[in-house]
């Protein structure tokens, strides 16, 4: 496990995380640019990076089409339409409901539904004010149609409300029967995570029409949400299927250091607040009760200090042999694209690519063409190709 010794933050960065809710994070521009054509080395394969497209402002998500287009999510509350040769649509796709977009909160994830070829319905997570003026994890289903989508409706709204902009978590993942899991940050409000009657701090999961599962871990317990699935998770904001076992892997924020990956298991508890191996922003207090309680499962994987981890992709395809099987993690504070050789069940290995060289990496996704697509989080952000060197 990764376990560097935690050090000091300067004033400014104390700042920004305690207005942020997270790792403090770096300029929206990188110090050194990734030059056209520019060959890198990793341990396992040589690669270029190409600039797909630009003109995207604070991109949270990319979900592919089947033509080889994507749908990407700005986080101030745009849809947008790129074409599989890279070309922005000028026009956002229309339909969206209202967006909240303050903070770490907008327009967030998006992912097609598993018969998108024959129902075009897509799926979106966002924040939202609720009437009494505290905002909240949504996600609404609409169907693409054109340049708009239609038949918006809402299918999840969460409880979880606080009037802070910060932790809303919102990763989206169907697993191979069709189900939708939800990853919902704590709301920085951190023993809401340890309530089983809200839904902050939690993966939740639903079936596509919002209802729930019946063998989800806590139906039928008066004393808990059914759409719960674990609980104890910070603030989500990286979610995959391992492609041999078929088990949901997500990452999420520490605090100060503590940025962890999990296997999910049903029912099980990931310790937030109680355990973590992060510490208090600026002064570096403990929190909690340590770093292990009987009940509360260990991280398969950890961070200190922080990288805040934001997308996650197993890499499965044949453009890049040598990542084959691999995990790779964006991130945010770090400004770099991690790679984890993993097993079934471990991580054994891990490599650090790009630093500093696109800025916040937000997301990580495998395209249809198998290579792996990257989007910066920048005012003026981009998606970014990874193709193999010549």
């Amino acid at each position: 496990m990764p376990a560097s010794r935690l050090r000091p933050l300067p004033p400014a960065a104390v700042l920004l995380a305690a207005l942020t809710g997270c790792a403090p994070v770096g300029p929206d521009r990188p110090a050194f640019a990734a030059e056209p054509g520019e060959v890198f080395d990793s341990e396992a394969q040589r690669f270029v990076l190409h600039r797909l497209t630009g003109g995207l402002e604070r991109p949270w998500s990319l979900a592919f089409l089947p033509d080889g287009g994507m749908l990407v999510t700005e986080r101030v509350g745009r849809l947008r339409r790129v074409s599989a040769e890279g070309v922005l649509d000028p026009q956002p796709i229309a339909g969206l409901p209202e967006i909240w977009a303050r903070g770490q909160g907008g327009l967030l994830d998006v992912a097609l539904d598993p018969d998108f070829s024959a129902n075009r319905l897509i799926y979106f997570s966002y924040s939202a004010l609720a009437e009494d003026g505290r905002a909240g994890t949504r996600v609404a289903r609409g169907r693409l149609a054109g340049d708009r989508l239609e038949d918006v409706e809402v299918i999840f709204v969460s409880n979880g409300r606080t009037g802070t902009g910060r932790h809303f978590g919102s990763r989206l993942l169907f697993d191979p029967e069709g189900r939708l899991y939800i990853t919902s940050g704590d709301r920085a409000q951190r023993e809401l995570a340890q309530d089983l009657t809200s839904h902050a701090g939690k993966v939740l999961r639903i079936f596509p029409d919002g209802s729930i599962p019946p063998d989800n871990p806590f139906v039928g317990r008066e004393d808990a949400l059914p759409e719960i699935y674990t609980w104890g998770n910070r603030n989500a904001q990286g979610m995959a299927l391992h492609p041999v076992t078929g088990e949901v892997w997500i990452h999420e924020h520490g605090p100060q250091g503590g940025d962890e990956i999990n296997i999910l298991e049903p029912g099980a508890n990931y310790g937030w607040p109680v355990i973590t191996y992060g510490r208090e922003y600026g002064t570096g207090l403990p929190i909690g009760e340590g770093t292990a309680k009987a009940g509360m499962e260990q991280p398969l994987w950890y961070w200190v200090p922080s990288i805040a981890p934001s997308g996650m992709a197993f890499y499965t395809g044949d453009r890049l042999p040598g990542w084959k099987g691999d995990l790779f993690v964006g991130a945010l504070r770090a400004q770099l694209l991690i790679r984890l050789e993993v097993s079934e069940d471990a991580v054994l290995a891990e490599e650090r690519l790009l630093e500093g060289r696109i800025g916040r990496i937000r997301d990580v996704r495998q395209g249809p063409d198998g290579l792996l697509y990257l989007l910066n989080d920048a005012v003026d952000g981009a998606i970014w190709r990874i193709e193999p060197a010549p």
